[in-house]
């Protein structure tokens, strides 16, 4: 019997609605809106500063590691598939074959660190943590990504490729502040978007 009971809470738990898969498409279009004002580019490495990860650490923060993941993976596709949704008009195609293809493949990893880290803290959402989440998340594993880019993509050294990143971290750890303060507001409001994640003790 619990056995049953464990494969049916399994199978719910990977399971999509209508209103599931409506809330991943909307997230995959604000990830594609935050790209709309474009890029700054600073630095010899042509790392550009964007909003999209900003929409990945939402996503991630509100609907959580599922719906989030499926959001990235709508936005990823409609990207490579050649729609200019990346910032500054490019395609996935054309970040693919960039020295930055890391940051834009770091998206779905990022999302997913963010989604589950954040239904271990539910149901109830803190910001603090929410804050340390984003910066893990949309940071630390995207940062990770894309240095793995420049290394293989450019003769960049691993410091200099490291350092690179050392412009775009008071942006975005604003972003994980702003992130976790909308993530708070949205789910004491609408609370439920997230299913809590729950380690199982071993028996």
């Amino acid at each position: 019997m619990s056995q049953t009971t464990d494969t049916t809470s399994s199978s719910r738990r990977f399971s999509l609605s209508v209103t599931d898969l409506t809330q991943a498409a909307v997230f995959a279009a604000l990830i594609a809106a935050l790209g709309l004002p474009g890029t700054i580019t600073i630095g010899s490495a042509g790392v550009p500063i964007t909003l999209q990860s900003l929409g990945v650490m939402l996503a991630g923060a509100i609907i959580g590691p599922r719906k989030g993941t499926l959001a990235v993976i709508i936005f990823d596709v409609l990207a490579i598939a050649g729609l200019p949704i990346l910032a500054g008009g490019r395609s996935g195609l054309v970040a693919l074959a960039s020295p930055t293809a890391g940051f834009f493949v770091g998206f779905l990893p990022g999302v997913i660190a963010i989604g589950v880290a954040t239904a271990m803290m539910m149901p109830r959402y803190r910001v603090v943590w929410g804050i340390l989440i984003n910066i893990v998340g949309g940071m630390v594993v995207i940062y990770a990504c894309g240095i793995i880019g420049l290394l293989l993509r450019t003769d960049l050294s691993l410091w200099a490729a490291i350092s690179t990143n050392g412009t775009y971290i008071p942006g975005d750890i604003a972003k994980s502040v702003i992130t976790a303060l909308v993530a708070a507001q949205v789910h004491r409001a609408y609370p439920g978007l997230i299913t809590p994640l729950r380690l199982r003790r071993a028996r």
